[in-house]
């Protein structure tokens, strides 16, 4: 047996007569595995192959859904021209000029800024009291890496950047796998797939994602929606794969589905 379970193998030929699909992809975790630096992630060759393959498919539209700012997404994924984009937790949104709607950049004003500025500081000291631990900067907002260090130290670490974040305005954090997160806009997967359905006009959506943020997303599926689950870990999603090594199957048959 393969890596689809069969009630998910079952709903994945159901697609074959959705009007419009979406299919909505996760970065880190999903499309690729998880790195120690963000800047060396790259996407699995079978499943980028596939994904270009369904992003030239008539009434099949094609998504990436990301944590990740816009210029880092398109630089380690390298996209399809035809694929959607959703960055920086669904505050930063682009989608080529026959979708007819305008880009979502990050702009920040002098409050927003003033926050960035703190937390970067914040996190910054955080990193030099915690061994293993590293900062990635980005348009709006910086993240504390725990993945190389100790387990209590990576503990540690995060306890003090959320009790250093806390009290600094304009501010929100998200913790997700080894990694907290600090930002000055405020948005959620979520947001960023109802954009994605309502752009591409879709009828039914498939979402897959591994992160705790990726939960988003899966709360605002609809009924005769997929949704699925990249590893371990509690979720919304009706069903689970095991890694990224995986989604290849999973994009085989929705290709197998929408080329019938």
């Amino acid at each position: 047996m393969g890596p689809l379970s069969p009630e998910l193998a079952d709903a994945i030929e159901t697609l074959v007569d959705a009007q419009i699909l979406l299919v909505a992809l996760d970065f880190d975790g999903t499309l690729a595995p998880l790195v120690d630096h963000p800047g060396d992630a790259r996407p699995l060759p079978a499943s980028a192959e596939l994904l270009g393959r369904l992003a030239a498919l008539e009434n099949t539209v094609t998504a990436l859904i990301s944590g990740r700012d816009l210029a880092s997404l398109r630089a380690v994924a390298n996209p399809p021209t035809e694929t959607l984009l959703v960055g920086s937790h669904g505050t930063e949104r682009w989608a080529p000029e026959s979708f007819g709607t305008d880009a979502t950049h990050i702009d920040l004003n002098v409050k927003q800024s003033t926050a960035l500025d703190k937390a970067i500081k914040v996190l910054e000291s955080v990193v030099s009291d915690h061994p293993g631990t590293s900062v990635e900067y980005k348009p709006a907002s910086v993240v504390l890496h725990v993945r190389r260090a100790a387990q209590d130290m990576a503990s540690k670490a995060i306890r003090s950047a959320h009790d250093r974040l806390e009290n600094i305005e304009n501010l929100w954090t998200l913790d997700g796998k080894a990694v907290l997160e600090a930002t000055v806009l405020s948005g959620t997967k979520g947001e960023g797939l109802d954009w994605l359905r309502e752009v591409a006009d879709a009828s039914t959506v498939l979402f897959a994602g591994d992160d705790v943020t990726d939960e988003d997303a899966f709360a605002v599926l609809r009924p005769g929606d997929i949704g699925v689950k990249i590893g371990s870990g509690n979720t919304r999603a009706q069903f689970r794969l095991n890694g990224p090594g995986e989604l290849s199957a999973l994009l085989e048959l929705v290709l197998d589905m929408r080329s019938l």
